[in-house]
């Protein structure tokens, strides 16, 4: 996934990307971009903690298959110590935490906060329920477009596949201000088809890439 951050100048770019795309259809397109959606110290904690006691049963199955003895408060005195150096080094080092998290939550994670998003930014609260939120977390490799009522009750979920398929494709080649660029001329072509623009239309939502 991308890791280059986006410049200012990718900024205007997409900014100028949704101004087109909403110049011809009443929809709205919002952009959201978070580093990462979860700190995930506790459950990589749980995952390190889990596997820490499943070896630590091995190894105690190990030694008494070789006629080998520890003293208990040996045993837990050296599991605390083993707990504790793992967790002192998910507090110091963050970026280890996500690789120990299944990626089921970490999806998870992410989707909450696309639909976290979507509520804190009013994409909600167009006048014709047709905004639509184009969201990224970098960290979980995660993208997705969350559409309000009134798009999304004429618009078959393949076609936000679509979308989304794009997006994470230029993402993974460290492009993901192209990614957002093609997203939005694709989910503007959608919202055109369906919401063109009217007259007296007005521009409900900021055109801007916002980064969290």
């Amino acid at each position: 996934m991308a890791t280059r951050p986006i410049s200012p100048q990718d900024h205007d770019r997409i900014a100028e990307a949704i101004r087109a795309a909403e110049s011809k259809t009443d929809g709205e397109i919002y952009c959201v971009v978070a580093r990462a959606s979860d700190g995930y110290f506790f459950p990589a904690a749980f995952m390190a903690t889990l596997a820490m006691l499943i070896v630590s049963l091995a190894v105690a199955y190990g030694l008494e298959a070789w006629w080998l003895t520890i003293r208990l408060p040996h045993f837990v005195f050296d599991q605390l110590l083993a707990l504790a150096s793992v967790l002192f080094l998910l507090w110091a080092l963050p970026g280890l935490r996500i690789h120990l998290v299944p990626r089921r939550l970490r999806y998870q994670a992410a989707h909450a906060n696309a639909i976290k998003q979507f509520l804190a930014r009013n994409v909600h609260r167009t006048t014709a329920r047709t905004g639509v939120l184009v969201f990224v977390s970098i960290a979980e490799r995660y993208a997705e477009v969350v559409a309000d009522s009134g798009i999304d009750a004429k618009v078959g979920q393949h076609v936000w596949d679509g979308v989304v398929g794009d997006l994470t494709a230029h993402a993974s080649d460290d492009r993901l201000a192209d990614g957002f660029v093609k997203a939005i001329e694709s989910v503007g072509a959608v919202l055109r088809e369906h919401f063109p623009v009217t007259a007296g239309d007005a521009n409900e939502l900021d055109d801007h890439l916002v980064e969290i």
